[in-house]
């Protein structure tokens, strides 16, 4: 036979009491979950900036029998490279080395087998900065009469990208934001809030590669024109929306 105790009584009334308030958070809990009622718009923008620095890539190729003798090479062609650039652009002239490298040149046999070692190739490139874009064509001239044989890639950029970067950002948030309260109007809706921003980022153009052999004669200075740079950047916006 089943005893009921005072301490079941208390226990099983403290359960009723509970069920409603139980029943009332699980229910706000599921209306929170609850998809709500949003669109979702993105905004583009194009800041079109001159730039003000150059970057140029210039590189010293040379090619011997001896490994020894491709490095010497090179180094001399590339310690003559730096000075004439040194003497166009200035002694605070901005030149740094990015790449170095030296590797065998292989034969490969027409009736088979292994590969023989034909001569060595060394590799020196130097990177300048410049601030003075009229001076362009006048660095891959100097460069390229002194010893360079590659103008690896030219690039106008900018020195403070992140401030352009941000104004392109900004202006595509407000025409994001401009785009959802049209839709919105037009539907006799009301933005409620931002839920989720999505920034597409701001892209500036890569390096433009160039290659040149070198020049033999300075009668006729490199052409080079800067142009202009467009920065693009995109912001998508997701909104709650009600009557």
């Amino acid at each position: 036979m089943l005893r009921v105790t005072r301490k079941m009584i208390k226990a099983a009334f403290a359960i009723a009491l509970l069920a409603p308030f139980s029943f009332t958070a699980l229910a706000q809990e599921a209306s929170d979950k609850a998809p709500r009622p949003s669109i979702r718009v993105t905004g583009e923008a194009t800041l079109t900036v001159k730039p003000d620095q150059a970057i140029i890539d210039i590189g010293v190729v040379t090619q011997a029998a001896s490994a020894q003798s491709a490095a010497a090479q090179n180094a001399q062609k590339t310690d003559a490279v730096i000075n004439d650039l040194r003497k166009t652009i200035g002694a605070g002239a901005d030149i740094k080395t990015i790449s170095y490298s030296l590797s065998p040149n292989y034969r490969y046999p027409k009736e088979g087998g292994q590969p023989e070692i034909a001569g060595y190739t060394a590799s020196n490139t130097v990177q300048v900065k410049l601030s003075d874009l009229a001076q362009v064509g006048k660095v891959i001239d100097a460069a390229t009469q002194s010893g360079a044989n590659n103008i690896n890639a030219l690039r106008f950029t900018l020195k403070d990208e992140q401030a352009v970067r941000a104004q392109a950002l900004a202006e595509a948030a407000t025409k994001a934001r401009a785009k959802a309260n049209a839709i919105a109007s037009a539907l006799g809706l009301k933005i409620q809030r931002v839920l989720l921003i999505e920034e597409g980022g701001a892209v500036i153009p890569p390096p433009v590669p160039l290659y040149t052999a070198r020049a033999e004669a300075a009668s006729v200075a490199t052409p080079v024109e800067a142009g202009t740079i467009d920065v693009r950047a995109t912001v998508t916006l997701t909104v709650e929306i009600a009557q």
